[in-house]
Order: structure tokens, then sequence, then C-alpha cells
């Protein structure tokens, strides 16, 4: 038995380093990018990718739609948008022979990757046609559950510059998010190349690696990956340290920490450790890989208190802080 899941493993693993070319050709410079956004499709999970407009978010979520082999949509979220505008409605129909019944039109959710752009410009209702869908992955229109297709992934965008005229993630809704991926700017080199490959008369082209029934079999391997003693207390020990009212938390959680992650957090993380392992070509995750999945995971399930904000702290440089503490800390030991 274990034996063959190694195999299963080294396999998946060769499958995955060709499905990162195919995307790094066509999203260029971006390792960590395209690396967090295929963990979360390998945990079966849903992405928020916050950048500012033009560094190639639609890019990527187009390319992985081809390489992954699966069918994708595309939502631009507006002030009008309505739920029916991303569920679907029923209408009446008349038949040739003058009967009426209603007919359900499925909305474009009814795809295996949804592209949520700018997902914070839809009203709260809006938004919250989707909340269904990422966790239960059904919907219900009309007092019917419909399912959706599987795999089901939300890869979702944010501007972070342009707030007029936006209404932040609930935090119901930003928690069904498995990490939140941070796109910046380019360094000179790659902008370079950048350049170089998209003003010319060719465009790189990305090439199927994956189908839907493949991408499926291997997040039911990565659940089957074994995972160590020490990386789960470490997971244990880095999701409640960021708890202010547990009494593992430091002073300065108690002080700048509204409110921490919960348990989906610790399940997040459990995860993505595994794909991160996978992603490197490795059999088992290890505490490293806990510590470097600590931001994107823990980033949009936690909050500053107001005299934290005031003081202008920032949630991203307290997760590496304590994270890296406790890296420290198990080195000593």
């Amino acid at each position: 038995m274990a034996e063959d899941l190694v195999a299963e493993i080294e396999a998946l693993e060769v499958k995955l380093a060709e499905a990162k070319r195919a995307i790094n050709s066509r999203f260029i410079g971006q390792e960590r990018v395209v690396e967090l956004t295929l963990a979360s499709l390998l945990c079966g999970g849903h992405a928020l990718l916050i950048g500012v407009p033009g560094l190639g978010k639609t890019r990527l979520v187009e390319t992985l739609s081809t390489v992954m082999g699966l069918d994708g949509n595309r939502i631009q979220f507006t002030p009008d948008l309505m739920p029916a505008d991303i569920l679907g409605s029923e209408v009446l129909e008349t038949g040739s022979d003058g009967s009426r019944a209603f007919k359900f039109i499925p909305g474009p959710i009814f795809c295996q990757l949804l592209m949520a752009d700018e997902i914070n410009r839809a009203s709260p209702r809006t938004q919250s046609a989707l909340l269904q869908a990422m966790q239960e992955k059904e919907v219900t229109v009309a007092g019917e559950t419909r399912p959706l297709a599987r795999p089901f992934h939300v890869l979702a965008t944010q501007n972070p510059i342009e707030q007029e005229g936006t209404y932040p993630l609930p935090e119901a809704q930003l928690d069904r998010f498995l990490v939140q991926i941070d796109v910046a700017y380019p360094d000179r080199a790659t902008e370079k190349d950048i350049l170089l490959a998209t003003t010319g008369t060719e465009d790189a082209q990305a090439h199927r690696v994956f189908d839907p029934e493949t991408l499926s079999a291997a997040q039911t391997l990565l659940r089957r990956m074994p995972v160590g003693d020490a990386v789960v207390e470490m997971i244990l020990d880095l999701v409640r340290a960021f708890r202010p009212d547990d009494p593992a938390a430091s002073d300065r959680v108690r002080e700048t920490v509204a409110w921490g992650p919960g348990p989906r957090a610790a399940q997040a993380l459990m995860m993505t450790v595994r794909a991160r392992a996978l992603l490197q070509g490795r059999l088992a995750p290890s505490p490293a890989d806990v510590i470097d999945m600590a931001r994107p995971v823990l980033v949009h399930r936690m909050a500053l208190t107001f005299s934290a904000r005031a003081r202008g702290e920032d949630l991203g440089g307290i997760i590496d802080d304590i994270a890296g503490g406790m890296t420290r800390t198990e080195a000593a030991a």
C-alpha cells in the first residue's frame, strides 16, 4: 500500500511540474502566485487574488482553465449585478401545444472554474449568492437544490487601491477562501520578459495537462498523504497563537488582533502544506511548509483592533514575525 501511494504521488508530481511550466509560459515571473493557485485547486478550494489592475490575474485564470482542462466561466461583478445573474433563474416557457411550464436557465456558476472578477464591487446580497456554492458545491433556486459540476472552484479577484463603490467581503465569505494570494508588481527583469513575450505577433499558448477526472483523483490522493505529528502540532500551535483569548497568545497578539482564525484555518493549513510538498516534489510536508503557508492561509481570517489599525500595524507582518519566531524556537530546541 505504501509503495503504491509513493508511486501515485511521484506520478502526480511529474504532471504538476508540467502544469507549472505550461502556466509559467503565459504568466511570466510569478512562480509564487502560480504555486499558491495550483495548491488551492489541488486542495479542492477557492482562492482570492488581490492586486492592482494589469498584473495578469485574468490571464492566469484563463490559462489555468486550459491547463487543468476545466470548463470555465467569468463574471464581472458590478453594483447592479443580481443573484439571478450568477445562479440562473426560472422562466415561463410556452410549448407548441400552448401549455406553459417553468424552465430553469442555468447561470454562469454552473461550470468547473468560475472567475469572480472584482468580487467586492457587487452588493452583499449578490456576494452571498456564492456562499452556498463555495461551501456545499450546490445552489438553491426557486426552492430546488441543484448540484454544481465537480470539481468546482472559485478564483476571485479584488482591486486593493480603488475602494470607492465597493462592498468589503463579509468575514463568513472570506473564510470560504482557502488562501489569499497577493499579486505584486514584477521586478524589472521579469517586466522586460513580459514586454517581449506579449507585444509581438505571437503569444505563447497553453496546452492541456489535466482533465477534471485527473484533478479529482489528485485531490483524493492529496488527502492520503501522510502528515507527521510535528507538522500537525505546529499547525495547531500557529493557529492558536493568533487567537487573542487563547492562553498561548502573545502580548502582541492580544494588543493587535481583534479576532483570530477558527478551525477552518487549521484545516486549510493541513491541506495546503501537503499541496506545497507535492508541488515541490516531496512525499510529505515539513514544518517549513507550515511557516511558508501561514500568511496566505491566515491573513484574511483575522482582523486588527481599531488601535492597531490607527498605529499602522499590518496583519501580514505580524503573521510573518510570529511564524518566524516559532521557527527560531524550534531550531533552538
